[in-house]
């Protein structure tokens, strides 16, 4: 970016030849309020962030020790304060994203009220929380470089040396990080997928998640009656999002293709085979059918498939749907994977019912047995019981080790058994624990997870956090609950969000009023802000 004062005189330079009409135009105010508004639009932010997550799945490449995080925003301001906390506790912004949940959309953003994740709520919903978290987080860029242009003030007033606050000017990171955001199955057909798919990259959205169920019956990834498309209806879908990242001039735009089949046992249509061994084929083999003996057995409406030439007939429920073999969602989510990335898919996000890294690390590698590349987007779901699954999984390896576990209750006489607060300090949570800790990184080197989110963590967090302030100020604590609980804790951890007026915009309004007017103006932050206690 060029540097601060070289702005500067250029707008001076411009400004000079309009002549005397534009005497009372500050260039240096100028320059500010174009880096506090560096984004003008949405493709400008899709573009940027494309090229940063490009870079990262490269750098992903070379060191698996180099994964990316995100946590899940149901609001601008988490988003906001989500970066604002990752930039002044790690002072740098690299590799952390911000991730839109079509189920935090559904239970928190719709205007026909809390939701299931089922694609009820309104499309629109979607693009509109991408482009409200943009503004948050591009209003967390002047805010924090409103004070940097105040330090670069007070050392001109003071006559000091004016570098160091141009450095910091001139080296400044941006709050805009990377969104990968939720179109959960493209909300209908193909057109249906690529008009919304465009809306949301024209509010800046620079990576698009889609799933493989039907659009119709689309349920939560950790819910029974999952019905999965054929192949062939999901690759027009990721074709249609490429279409609407090209058109849109976003050509790093990346594409998130998600399998949920390894807990769906149901699919809609049962697609055309039109050689042996196309995807029709490999679809349908995996189909549960029955071969039929004699045509006399079949009855009134039933159909027939040949599965590798042999005449039989497809399981159909009452409902129409077809059901699977069991035992092959494994080999189904491979099948998922290498076609997606075979047509055009970047990266893999493959849903399981809990977080096993020996489980996840196995698909990954006979994926990459067609495909090398593949990395996956690996949701650390809420819906998993962390503490159960994690204890369970040290159990049952020390049982098999030969390890006594007299002192553990067995997970499968007593369930829940191992979540007992008891046994917190045991020597087998401890262990749990210490795998929780390290599951993203041991995951990003021993099965190819590039991005780990969490997707729900902020709707947790709020309704624990209002739990525990309601049932103090409402209690015995009244006013300390919150001065204790929150204010205290505000000031002694440097949140911005202290003094609320600032955060809020106040100071860069009143910047404005004193571009705009100078001497004249009405200013907010004068000595009877009481902001000024802090």
């Amino acid at each position: 970016m060029t540097p601060y004062m070289q702005q500067v005189e250029e707008v001076r330079r411009v400004l000079l030849q309009q002549g005397h009409e534009w005497r009372a135009i500050n260039p240096d105010f100028v320059v500010r309020m174009r880096l506090q508004n560096r984004f003008r639009t949405g493709l400008d932010i899709a573009r940027y962030t494309a090229d940063i997550m490009r870079k990262d799945m490269a750098d992903y490449d070379k060191d698996t020790g180099k994964y990316t995080q995100s946590l899940g925003a149901w609001h601008g301001f988490v988003a906001q304060q989500t970066m604002m906390s990752v930039k002044k506790n790690f002072k740098s912004l690299d590799r952390r994203y911000i991730y839109l949940s079509g189920w935090m959309v559904a239970a928190l953003r719709s205007e026909f009220g809390p939701l299931p994740d089922q694609s009820m709520h309104e499309k629109t919903a979607v693009a509109s929380l991408i482009g409200e978290i943009y503004t948050f987080l591009k209003q967390a860029d002047a805010r924090e470089l409103r004070h940097l242009f105040v330090e670069l003030d007070q050392a001109r007033a003071k006559g000091a040396n004016v570098a160091p606050a141009l450095t910091k000017i001139d080296n400044f990171q941006t709050h805009v990080v990377p969104i990968i955001a939720d179109i959960d199955a493209g909300f209908g057909n193909e057109e249906a997928t690529y008009l919304l798919a465009k809306k949301m990259i024209e509010a800046g959205a620079c990576a698009i998640q889609i799933e493989n169920q039907v659009s119709d019956a689309k349920q939560c990834g950790h819910q029974a009656g999952k019905v999965t498309v054929p192949h062939e209806d999901f690759v027009s879908k990721l074709h249609a999002i490429r279409y609407a990242f090209l058109e849109l001039g976003v050509d790093n735009g990346i594409i998130v293709a998600r399998t949920d089949s390894l807990g769906a046992d149901l699919t809609q249509k049962i697609p055309v085979s039109k050689r042996a061994g196309d995807l029709g084929h490999k679809y349908c083999d995996f189909l549960q059918a029955t071969p039929v003996k004699d045509l006399s057995e079949l009855k009134e409406g039933d159909i027939t498939i040949h599965q590798n030439g042999v005449l039989c007939k497809p399981e159909r429920l009452d409902n129409g749907l077809y059901a699977f073999k069991e035992n092959t969602g494994f080999d189904r989510v491979v099948l998922d994977c290498i076609t997606s990335l075979e047509h055009g898919a970047d990266l893999l996000w493959i849903e399981t019912e809990k977080p096993n890294l020996k489980q996840i690390g196995d698909m990954v590698r006979e994926i990459r047995k067609v495909r090398p590349e593949a990395k996956l987007v690996y949701n650390n779901s809420p819906s998993f019981n962390w503490t159960m699954k994690f204890r369970e999984q040290v159990y049952d390896e020390w049982k098999a080790a030969g390890k006594d576990v007299f002192a553990y209750p067995d997970p499968k006489k007593f369930e829940k058994g191992l979540m007992d607060v008891k046994l917190d300090d045991s020597a087998l949570a401890l262990e749990a624990d210490r795998l929780i800790q390290n599951f993203q990184r041991d995951a990003a080197r021993e099965a190819g997870i590039f991005h780990h989110l969490i997707t729900l963590p902020t709707y947790h967090e709020t309704a624990l956090g209002v739990d525990m302030l309601s049932s103090g100020y409402f209690g015995e604590e009244g006013m300390l609950a919150y001065v204790k609980g929150i204010q205290r804790q505000e000031i002694r951890r440097d949140l911005a969000s202290v003094k609320h007026q600032d955060l809020a915009g106040s100071n860069v309004g009143d910047d404005h009023k004193e571009y705009f007017l100078g001497e004249k103006a009405l200013l907010a932050g004068g000595a009877a802000n009481t902001m000024n206690q802090f």
